[in-house]
């Protein structure tokens, strides 16, 4: 029986999406390992943790700039591993868990954690335990991620695979927009408004766990002529990206990926400067999507997108098939079992 750890945080839901993944499709294909996620930071930290988790998220959104800085300064930073003494307590904890467990794999879906593995251990070299990094971003990759030892790709959920092949997007209107509201982003919760009055569409708004969204976007369908579905936080997002036309929401790591890989075309409205920039350009690039960072440019991209029988989205359609890979965790997984 094979130990997997997965190391993983809540300082963006692409960190957590990615080890659920890869968690997910080594209970699917080899049922008898043992696999346990773990978030080090939350253990080391408790409520201190929490507070700073929230406080990236508010400084994300409100104030970009100063995050472009803080990130543009990890990436020039030579050495990681001599970097802040206030991480002391997760290399401890890191050091508790893996010296009694000793698991067969160590994989990092957070970049801090495979320098704290270089310094407690070494450089990886082949023997036990295995240790591989799954980078969570796409294209401008911040040099955190490969300066350790080991590197590998971004996996989707395992359901991603189960539907692929599926026909259940209707081919043509009324149009599915789905909009994700991520957390922190309460002031997109107005984009709603307008989406919901665009003729001959179906408009679903995921709100996740944030109740103070959830009002806002209630608010509005209570005013809107044309109602809309609200879902919060689901386990459902496979199914639902695979049956609507074109997602509305931010170039976040996971967001961008599960969406290539249930063949949705995105519309991206926002971009964390540095970490974000990268997965806005796999869809701009590829034209599978487009960005449009107000409100009157989503609107204006989707009556575009929709117009002479939705010509503009099959394009994008057929282009963001193209390069969806639904089934990389199944892969990831049989890549660390062979280790």
């Amino acid at each position: 029986m094979k130990k997997i750890l997965i190391l993983t945080a809540g300082f963006g839901e692409g960190h957590n999406s990615a080890a659920r993944g890869i968690r997910d499709a080594l209970a699917q294909i080899a049922p008898d390992s043992s696999v346990e996620c773990r978030d080090l930071f939350a253990e080391a930290f408790g409520r201190v943790n929490e507070i700073v988790r929230r406080a990236y998220l508010v400084g994300i959104n409100r104030a970009p700039r100063a995050w472009s800085a803080i990130y543009s300064w990890i990436d020039r930073r030579p050495d990681f591993r001599s970097g802040p003494r206030w991480f002391s307590r997760v290399r401890q904890r890191l050091s508790e868990i893996i010296e009694p467990d000793r698991p067969d794999v160590i994989v990092s879906v957070y970049p801090p954690y495979p320098h704290f593995l270089d310094e407690l251990f070494g450089p990886a070299d082949g023997s036990k335990p295995r240790r591989v990094v799954c980078v969570t971003d796409s294209i401008t990759i911040n040099s955190i991620w490969y300066r350790c030892s080991s590197v590998f790709g971004f996996p989707v959920s395992p359901r991603f695979a189960a539907l692929a092949g599926q026909q259940i997007r209707p081919s043509g209107p009324p149009w599915r927009i789905l909009q994700m509201i991520n957390a922190g982003q309460s002031s997109a919760a107005g984009l709603a408004r307008w989406l919901a009055r665009i003729p001959n569409t179906e408009l679903t708004v995921t709100v996740g766990r944030d109740e103070k969204v959830r009002r806002a976007v209630e608010s509005i369908r209570n005013a809107s002529a044309q109602k809309f579905t609200i879902i919060g936080w689901t386990t459902e997002l496979p199914q639902l990206l695979a049956s609507h036309h074109v997602l509305v929401s931010k170039a976040g790591g996971a967001t961008v990926q599960e969406a290539i890989a249930a063949a949705c075309p995105m519309i991206i409205n926002q971009v964390v400067p540095g970490q974000e920039e990268g997965n806005a350009q796999l869809i701009t690039q590829t034209n599978s999507g487009t960005v449009a960072l107000n409100n009157d440019e989503v609107i204006a991209t989707l009556t575009r997108a929709f117009a002479d029988d939705g010509k503009l989205l099959h394009e994008w359609s057929e282009n963001i098939a193209k390069i969806s890979r639904p089934a990389a965790s199944l892969e990831i997984a049989n890549f660390l079992l062979e280790l």
